[in-house]
C-alpha cells in the first residue's frame, strides 16, 4: 500500500511542507482534501518555483506552526521540471520537506479515466487516455524515486487513503483527528439541520416548573444538580454513554472529519444545556477533540428577561 525511503514504520515527523505529486487519477485531489481536514494550508498546482515565496509568506521559516500541503505536477508543464531543485532550496532554508509520489497501475489509471469519462490533463492533441498515463510516468520517474512516501492507489478505498495519509501526516490520534462538537438546543426553537447525531431529553423531569430555577439556565448549579441527580437522568446517562461508546469508534474508522451531536430539550434553557456539557466532558475524557455551544440559551434567557 505504501512504501517509505529511509523511513521507519511509525508515522513520518511532521514536515512544514509536504508536497504532493504522482500520477494524474491516483488520488491528488483527494489527498488534498484530506490534507485540508488535517488543518494544512493547501495550493493546488502550484509551480514549484512559488514553494519559498509561499512558505515565507505563510511564514514557515518563523517558527509559526503552521502547515503547507502543494500539489506540483506535470500540469505545470516545463515549470514542473524545477521540482526537486526547490524542494532543495526549501531544505537549505531549514524549512522541512516531504515528497509524497501517488501512484497507481496503468490499467488502474485507465480505468479510472474510462469510469469518470474524463480526459487526462495533461493528454495531448491526439493522444489517448493511456498514452498520456505511460508518458507522464516516464516524465515522472525521477519524482517518484526521490519521493520520501510512495503510496500506490492501485487497490485502495478513499477512506483507505484518508487513514494512511492521517498516520503518516498528523501527530493526532486517529480519536483526535475528529472533531466533535456538541450542542444543545430547544425544539421549540426548531429542528437542527446540522446534527449528525441527535437525543430528545424531553422525557426528563423538568427544572421549569420550579419557580426557583425557571429563570436559570443548565450552567447554573442548583439546575445541574436538579437534572443530573434524578434517577431518571442517571439510568440515561448509562445509556447514551454506552450508546456513544458503540457509533464514535465506527465514525472515528469511517474518517469522519467532523461530528455533531444535537440534545435537545423544550427550550434550549436547562436539561439540553445541562446535559449537552455532561456530554462533552464524557467525550473528552474519551480522548476526543471537543467543543460545545448553546444554539437557543441566549434567546431563551433574553425571552425571560423581557
Amino acid at each position: 500500500m505504501d512504501e517509505r525511503r529511509g523511513r521507519g514504520t511509525e508515522s513520518l515527523a511532521v514536515a512544514d511542507v509536504v508536497v504532493i505529486s504522482g500520477m494524474s487519477g491516483a488520488g491528488r485531489t483527494h489527498a488534498m482534501h484530506v490534507f485540508e481536514d488535517l488543518g494544512y494550508y493547501v495550493i493546488d498546482n502550484l509551480p514549484p518555483s512559488l514553494l519559498l515565496p509561499l512558505s515565507e509568506i505563510v511564514g514557515l521559516n518563523t517558527g509559526v506552526g503552521r502547515h503547507l500541503a502543494c500539489v506540483c505536477d506535470l500540469r505545470s508543464q516545463g515549470l514542473f521540471d524545477e521540482l526537486l531543485d526547490e524542494i532543495a532550496a526549501l531544505e537549505d532554508h531549514e524549512i522541512s520537506v516531504t515528497l509524497l509520489f501517488l501512484d497507481a497501475s496503468d490499467e488502474v489509471l485507465r480505468r479510472r479515466y474510462a469510469l469518470s469519462r474524463r480526459r487526462n490533463p495533461i493528454a495531448k492533441e491526439g493522444e489517448g487516455n493511456l498514452e498520456a498515463i505511460r508518458r507522464e510516468r516516464r516524465q515522472l520517474e525521477a519524482v517518484r524515486e526521490a519521493a520520501d512516501v510512495v503510496i500506490d492507489t492501485s487497490g485502495l478505498k478513499p477512506i483507505e487513503l484518508t487513514r494512511t495519509i492521517n498516520r503518516l501526516f498528523s501527530e493526532l490520534s486517529p480519536t483526535q483527528l475528529m472533531e466533535v462538537h456538541v450542542f444543545s438546543f430547544g425544539f421549540k426553537m426548531g429542528m437542527p439541520a446540522e446534527a449528525d447525531l441527535l437525543i430528545d431529553v424531553r422525557f426528563l423531569p423538568n427544572p421549569y416548573w420550579d419557580p426557583a430555577m425557571r429563570e436559570l439556565s443548565g450552567k447554573d448549579e442548583a439546575v445541574k444538580r436538579f437534572v443530573m441527580g434524578h434517577s431518571q437522568t442517571q439510568a440515561f446517562m448509562e445509556a447514551w454513554k454506552a450508546l456513544l461508546d458503540a457509533v464514535m469508534p465506527g465514525y472515528v474508522a469511517e474518517g469522519k472529519a467532523y461530528l455533531s451531536i444535537g440534545v435537545g430539550c423544550s427550550g434550549g434553557q436547562h436539561r439540553s444545556v445541562a446535559l449537552a456539557d455532561a456530554t462533552a466532558a464524557y467525550l473528552a475524557g474519551e480522548g476526543y477533540s471537543v467543543t460545545v455551544s448553546h444554539r437557543d440559551l441566549p434567546r431563551a434567557l433574553a425571552a425571560k428577561g423581557e
